[in-house]
C-alpha cells in the first residue's frame, strides 16, 4: 500500500510527490492522461514541421528545441522556485525583457497612442486598487464603456486572467498584482520540459484517472479503472474543472470543495505557432495585432532567434476562436501590420485548444465576483488526510506554475507532519 497517493501529474502534483519522495515517504503519483505536466506542456519544435510536400526539411535545425503549448513564462522569476531548479538542472534561462510593452517598429500603433494607452492602463489600475477597501467588484467597474482604451485593457485581462474584465474579481486580481514582479523569463528547453523533468525517479502511473475517493473508513480508498488503491493520505492536484464537474466523487461528499472549484473557473488562453520565412525582426521582438480591439493576439516574434511566431490569445477572443481558424486569424493580423507580401511567408505549425484538453478543460483560474475567499476553502485539508494543491489553491500566485509549486510543497509538508504525529 502506498502511504500517500498524489492525484494529478501537473506542476503541483509533481512537486508534492517529489517533496514526499525526497523526505523518504512512500508515495505514488497517478495521472489521468498519458503524460505528465498538465498545463505545463512543451512540444518538440521539430515535430511541428510537416514532413511532406517537397519543401526543405527544417526538422534537423530544431532537434532538441521546444515550444510551450501551456505556461511558458517564469513569472516573478527572481522569486520563482522553478528558476533555481532550471539553473541547477542545466536548463537555459533567458533573462531578457519580454517586450510586451514594445511594438516592433511601432507598426499599427503610433508612439503617441502607445503612451496614451499606457497612461489609461495606469489610471485604471490606480482606480481599481483605490477601491480595495470596499466590497468586491468586477474589474470592468473602473473604466467607462466608451473609453478608447477599454478594449485594449480587456485584451490584457484576457491574457492575464483568461477572462474579460466583467468576469474577474477585484479582490482576487489585486492579490496577484500586489505580489507579482516584472521579471518574466523563459526556459529555452521549455517550461513544460522543466516541470516534467522534476518527476524523474518517482513512482508514477499514467492513464489512471481517479473517479472516487472513499474516506469513510480508516484507510482511504481510491477507485480507478485499474482497480482500487488504498492510502493513508491523498493530495488532490487537479484543475478546478475536474472538481466542479464532480469527475472525482468524494464519499462522504465534500460539497464545499465542489462549490469552491465552481467559483474558481478556468479562463482560456490559447496559442498558435507559425513558421516564418526570413524573419526581419530581432530575437524576442513583439507585436500586438490590433491595439484597438479586445480580440487580438500578442505576437512573440522569433523567441530564442527561431524563425517562428508564437501568437497568444486570451479570454473572450480565445473562446471565440476556439474551434475556428486561429492560425488564419493570427496570419491576417500580422499581414495587416507587415504588408501583403508577408502572407506567403507564414506557415501554420500548431494551435492549442485547452478548453477541450481531457482532464483539464481550460487554462488558469480566476475568482468570480465576491468569491476570492474560495481559494482558501479549496486549499483546506479534510480530516488531516485529504489535502489539496494546485494553482487555484494559492492565495496570490494563482494561475502560475510557481503558485502550483508552492501549494504542492505545502500539501506534502502537511502530510509529513501528520505522518510524524501518527508515528
Amino acid at each position: 500500500m502506498a502511504r500517500t497517493v498524489v492525484i494529478g501529474g501537473g506542476a503541483a502534483g509533481i512537486v508534492a510527490a517529489r517533496t514526499l519522495h525526497d523526505a523518504g515517504h512512500e508515495v505514488l503519483l497517478v495521472e489521468a492522461s498519458d503524460r505528465l505536466g498538465g498545463r505545463a506542456h512543451s512540444l518538440p519544435l521539430a515535430s511541428l514541421f510537416p514532413r511532406e510536400g517537397g519543401g526543405p526539411d527544417l526538422t534537423p535545425a530544431f532537434a532538441g528545441e521546444h515550444v510551450d503549448a501551456g505556461c511558458g513564462w517564469l513569472h516573478s522569476a527572481q522569486r520563482n522556485p522553478w528558476t533555481e531548479i532550471a539553473d541547477t538542472s542545466g536548463f537555459t534561462v533567458d533573462r531578457s525583457d519580454a517586450n510586451w510593452r514594445t511594438q516592433w517598429h511601432d507598426l499599427g500603433f503610433p508612439p503617441e497612442d502607445q503612451a496614451a494607452s499606457s497612461t489609461a492602463y495606469q489610471d485604471w489600475n490606480e482606480r481599481a486598487l483605490a477601491a480595495l477597501e470596499g466590497q468586491d467588484r468586477p474589474l470592468s467597474d473602473f473604466i467607462a464603456l466608451n473609453d478608447k482604451w477599454r478594449s485594449k485593457i480587456d485584451a490584457i485581462s484576457g491574457y492575464a486572467n483568461g477572462a474579460n474584465l466583467k468576469q474577474v474579481s477585484l479582490h482576487d486580481w489585486a492579490a496577484y498584482e500586489e505580489a507579482a514582479t516584472d521579471d518574466n523569463w523563459t526556459v529555452k528547453e521549455g517550461y513544460g520540459t522543466l516541470v516534467a523533468s522534476h518527476a524523474v525517479g518517482l513512482n508514477i502511473r499514467l492513464s489512471t484517472p481517479v473517479t472516487r475517493i472513499d474516506h469513510s473508513g480508516r484507510r482511504l480508498k481510491l477507485d480507478t479503472r485499474a482497480g482500487t488503491i488504498e492510502a493513508d493520505h491523498v493530495i488532490v492536484c487537479v484543475p478546478t474543472t475536474v472538481l466542479a464537474k464532480s469527475h472525482i466523487v468524494f464519499d462522504p461528499p465534500l460539497p464545499d470543495k465542489h462549490a469552491a472549484a465552481a467559483d474558481l473557473p478556468l479562463g482560456l488562453a490559447d496559442k498558435v505557432f507559425l513558421h516564418v520565412d526570413r524573419p526581419e525582426w530581432p530575437t524576442n521582438a513583439h507585436l500586438i495585432g490590433n491595439p484597438y480591439s479586445a480580440c487580438t493576439a500578442s505576437h512573440r516574434l522569433s523567441p530564442f532567434g527561431w524563425p517562428i511566431v508564437e501568437s497568444f490569445f486570451g479570454g473572450d477572443c480565445a473562446e471565440m476562436l476556439d474551434g475556428g481558424d486561429a492560425a488564419q486569424f493570427a496570419i491576417d493580423e500580422l499581414v495587416g501590420l507587415l504588408g501583403s507580401d508577408w502572407r506567403k511567408r507564414f506557415m501554420p505549425l500548431a494551435a492549442t485548444r485547452w478548453r477541450h484538453e481531457p482532464y483539464i478543460g481550460g487554462s488558469y483560474s480566476h475568482a468570480r465576483i465576491g468569491r476570492a475567499d474560495q481559494r482558501a476553502i479549496l486549499a483546506a485539508s479534510v480530516d488531516g488526510r485529504i489535502h489539496f494543491a494546485g494553482e487555484a489553491c494559492h492565495p496570490f500566485d494563482f494561475s502560475t506554475a510557481h503558485g502550483a509549486y508552492e501549494t504542492g510543497v505545502t500539501a506534502a509538508r502537511a502530510v509529513i507532519g501528520e505522518a510524524a504525529t501518527i508515528a
